[in-house]
């Protein structure tokens, strides 16, 4: 979900540490101080990753935090993973078992921000400080990481409007937003709105269940479906996957219109290069990666956090919240080169198939 060739530098924005109000009151520690106080190398860290439907975790967000721990940590630290494969109860049974194997900090990423708060003021109860992952989990965290997430719809709806040029006028568009369950959904859908609102008429729109294609797929029909074909200009979909969902349901009806998306995950580059998505929103995941693991380290070892994070967040649970945030950038076929390539997130060759290999021809890109 990311980036127009308007570059919005990729770079991690630190947060000074402030005691978090929350944890303070499960625990009255500071956040600056730990359990863990006395603690070197040899720790151990729990990572929970919502789902492998979506390329990014397995692919990028996993081994990055578990390279990045083992650097800081000697190759010491011991690392507990598992994935929750989109299943919110199954989410709180994994943080169960971290708390039973005792880990000292855990990494998070919440299937369902909301109904995970318990789970994470169980670890706290149990002294395990969690980094919010990605997402901003309910319950008393102690550091967070993510993207400038409002910036991720602005940057999508600004791009959606650019590619739409006078069409935005007289025709009317689609938006596909996240799930409910996820707050990175709400804040992509408040930046796309506060790009997309009086610019240009919004025919339908729907919170799609569990961010799966299929969901898109079947919304898209629906939209289809009551707006007809001739009426729709462009969709904005919130990220890749249900670009796919989407775009598989325009061909089916016959229509052309420019779809967004987010991730830059490999099938979307190539429909980028093919002419079948629009843009995605690349977002590194190696900064975002990296201050996760970063954070994880030093309050496993009761180290203060002020020379990683400089930003603050807050949620309903949890105020001020040392934070890490990660800007974005829109990816189209001007800046593939520039992008994925360049940073290493993909190779030329991965990207051209001989499905795209003329398009990629085409485009330079190499």
């Amino acid at each position: 979900m990311r980036r127009a060739a308007v570059a919005i530098a990729a770079g991690a924005m630190a947060v000074s540490l402030a005691a978090c109000g929350s944890a303070q009151e499960a625990g009255g520690e500071k956040e600056s101080t730990g359990s863990a106080a006395a603690k070197g190398d040899d720790i151990k860290i729990g990572l929970l990753l919502p789902e492998n439907q979506t390329a990014r975790y397995e692919k990028f967000d996993r081994p990055l935090i578990e390279k990045k721990i083992k650097e800081l940590t000697n190759n010491k630290a011991t690392i507990e993973y598992n994935n929750a494969k989109q299943d919110a109860n199954l989410q709180a049974q994994q943080v169960d078992t971290m708390i039973t194997n005792k880990v000292d900090v855990l990494i998070l990423d919440a299937v369902d921000a909301k109904a995970i708060k318990n789970s994470v003021q169980k670890a706290v109860d149990n002294g395990i400080k969690v980094v919010a992952y990605d997402r901003l989990a309910e319950g008393p965290i102690s550091a967070y990481t993510s993207f400038d997430n409002v910036q991720v719809g602005k940057t999508q709806g600004e791009a959606l409007l650019k590619e739409l040029g006078d069409k935005a006028k007289d025709g009317q568009i689609v938006m596909m937003n996240g799930s409910v369950t996820d707050p990175n959904a709400k804040q992509f859908k408040e930046g796309a709105h506060s790009a997309l609102d009086g610019k240009v008429k919004i025919g339908k729109e729907y919170d799609t269940k569990e961010w799966k294609p299929e969901n898109a797929n079947a919304n898209m029909e629906a939209a289809i479906s009551a707006l007809g074909k001739k009426n729709i200009v462009g969709v904005y979909s919130a990220n890749d996957g249900m670009a796919g969902g989407i775009i598989t349901a325009l061909k089916a009806a016959g229509i052309n219109a420019p779809v967004t998306g987010q991730d830059a995950e490999l099938a979307a580059v190539q429909r980028i290069v093919a002419g079948e998505q629009f843009m995605s929103v690349y977002k590194p995941y190696a900064p975002e990666a990296e201050a996760a693991a970063q954070m994880a380290v030093a309050l496993a070892k009761g180290e203060d956090l002020g020379s990683i994070a400089k930003d603050k967040v807050s949620s309903e649970s949890a105020k001020d919240v040392p934070s890490v945030l990660v800007d974005v950038t829109s990816l189209t076929q001007e800046n593939i080169n520039d992008t994925v390539i360049k940073d290493g997130v993909y190779t030329a060759d991965e990207i051209c198939t001989a499905k795209y290999k003329a398009a990629c021809d085409k485009l330079g890109i190499k």
